[in-house]
Formats: structure tokens, C-alpha cells, sequence
């Protein structure tokens, strides 16, 4: 599938990123409503480990010589499935979608050769408003594979915490013990085991991926009578709509229904308010047979938008 006439592609450099912004925030505007990226996101997605801009990502220019469109291929543990995002203006570069992914997928192929494997499974978001992006991904073979909802609550008025559980107590986690690390990497990797998704990460892996953390004091443990229990992992991703995000909530399967996530998450949402935080985010897996959209809503968080994963089964090239 070529471009349209008079339209190119070529490979992105980080000189490109500020163009990149641009097209990624009208993408994120159409499809949710208000930018989810920074600047500081697009050069991670170019710099990843896993991803090689030269070869995994392409620029569609417009006969003016416009950044209107991005695509890159997202593979944050370098196992596993891979998953493509495909960003367009949608006011002007619709028509390019359907190229890039394309293209996209012709990488796949490739990158599954080149992994020994005979074929990948491949992912796209698809967001409520996206039906012509929806359109595009069955056309080229996608069916769907899950439900992704986003919930939030305002932190205006936030009530003050309840007494903890009996012998229940919470706690910030001690990010230069590393004892401590492995306990809440391993409490994290167990509680997200029976999930279908899930693909086990090492403690090493697990710990790159992280990064360097600047607010370790919104990353919180539960102890259940003196043992690690439960583990709240936070986000900055929010921080643009002044927003807390939790980016992962695990509580070990012995000790589920015994009010721990409930007191994590009220813990995380005081400290997010005690930062000027005006609400608070997550994203809840529809597939998680913890059913945790209840708990979510016991803390009045509610459903504000959704997406849909599709994916599709790509050969490896020359299988």
C-alpha cells in the first residue's frame, strides 16, 4: 500500500520530536479528548530499548512538507508480543493511516524473522471515536481482543482515610533497599500471573524498565501481619492534566478481599492530593478475572472512557 501522491515517508531522528508532538496531540485530542504525550515520551518511544527508529518507525510529510503522521513499534520487554501505534492529524492525514500501518506490519514480519520466531502477534489501540481506525485494522485482518477502561475521581473534598484493616498496616516503599524492590517486583509479577496477558519479567528487566524514579514516596507497600502483601506502583503520566495515576495496583492472591487494594489506593489518593493533584487515574484490564472495576468503584472511581486492543497474528518473513 503506497502513499498518496505527492505525500513521503522517512525515518524519524530526535530533531524530529517536536513535529512529532504536534501530531501526537491532535491524535490524543480526537481520540480522548486532550494530549497524553510530552516531549519527554516521544524521545523514550525513539530511544527504547527495543525499538530502532532507522527501521521501526516511519514519518508521513504532506506536499508542504508537514510532520502529519508517526508510526513506531512498541516492544517495552523485548519478548512477547509487539504492538504498533500508528498517530495521524486527523484533519489532514486520515488517508495515511492505512499506508503506515502497513508498513508497520512489513517491520513485523521482519522482526519476527529476525527473533527466530515463525510469527508475532501484533496490537492497536482503538478509542471510542476511532471508527475509521477501527475500520482499517478489520480490513487488514485484526479481530478484537480485549476492553481497556480508563477510571477516574476528583480528589476535591477527598474524605479522610477509614481505619486500616485489622493487622493491615501501609506504608511508602523503601526504594534503597533492594531486598525490599525484589519483594515488591516479585509481589507485582504474582498477583499479575493469573492474568492473560501477562509475560513474567526478571527483576533486572523489571528494574531497567523503571528507570530512574523521581517520586518514590507515590510508590506504596501493604504488609498483612508483618508480610508484603500488596504493592502500588504510580505514574507521572497524568501530571499534564495535574492528574495522580496509578500505574499498577498487586495484591497477592491470599490475601484479596481482605481490604488491602482499598487501603493502597486511598493512601495513594491522599498523597497525590497532598501534592495539588486535582483527580486521580488508572486504566482497568476488562479480561482480569480479579473483576478489580468493583474495588475501583468502591473508592468512587468511575468509568470515563474506553479502548479497544485488537490484534493479529503476523508471519514472519520469507514464512
Amino acid at each position: 500500500m503506497t502513499l498518496p501522491a505527492g505525500w513521503t515517508a522517512r525515518r524519524p531522528t530526535l530533531d524530529d520530536v517536536p513535529a512529532i508532538l504536534t501530531v501526537v496531540h491532535a491524535a490524543d485530542t480526537f481520540a480522548i479528548g486532550h494530549p497524553d504525550f510530552d516531549a519527554e515520551d516521544v524521545e523514550a518511544s525513539l530511544t527504547a530499548p527495543y525499538v530502532d527508529p532507522t527501521r521501526d518507525s516511519w514519518l508521513a510529510v504532506d506536499p508542504d512538507g508537514t510532520v502529519v503522521g508517526w508510526a513506531t513499534v512498541d516492544n517495552p520487554t523485548g519478548v512477547g508480543r509487539e504492538f504498533v501505534e500508528v498517530y495521524v492529524d486527523p484533519d489532514r492525514a486520515g488517508i495515511v493511516r492505512a499506508p503506515l500501518l502497513a508498513r508497520q506490519l512489513d517491520r513485523v514480519a521482519e522482526r519476527a524473522a529476525e527473533r527466530g520466531l515463525p510469527a508475532l502477534t501484533v496490537r492497536c489501540a482503538v478509542f471510542a471515536p476511532e471508527r475509521d481506525w477501527e475500520r482499517t485494522l478489520r480490513d487488514s485482518g485484526f479481530t478484537l481482543a480485549k476492553r481497556y477502561v480508563r477510571m477516574n475521581r476528583s480528589l476535591a473534598d477527598l474524605p479522610a482515610e477509614p481505619p486500616l484493616p485489622a493487622g493491615v498496616t501501609v506504608r511508602p516503599v523503601r526504594p534503597d533497599d533492594e531486598a525490599e524492590l525484589r519483594e515488591f517486583h516479585r509481589v507485582h509479577d504474582t498477583a499479575f500471573g493469573d492474568t492473560p496477558d501477562h509475560e513474567p519479567l526478571s527483576y533486572e528487566r523489571w528494574r531497567a524498565r523503571i528507570g530512574d524514579v523521581t517520586a518514590w514516596d507515590e510508590w506504596f507497600v501493604a504488609e498483612v501481619d508483618g508480610v508484603l502483601a500488596g504493592a502500588l506502583q504510580s505514574s507521572d503520566q497524568g501530571l499534564d492534566q495535574q492528574e495522580g495515576f496509578v500505574r499498577s495496583l498487586s495484591v497477592l492472591p491470599a490475601y484479596r478481599r481482605r481490604g488491602v487494594g482499598a487501603a493502597l489506593l486511598r493512601r495513594a489518593f491522599a498523597r497525590y492530593a497532598e501534592k495539588g493533584r486535582l483527580s486521580v487515574g488508572l486504566g482497568v484490564d476488562l479480561t482480569n478475572p480479579t473483576a478489580p472495576v468493583s474495588l475501583y468503584r468502591s473508592v468512587e472511581l468511575r468509568e470515563t472512557w474506553w479502548s479497544d486492543m485488537y490484534e493479529l497474528v503476523v508471519p514472519a518473513a520469507g514464512v
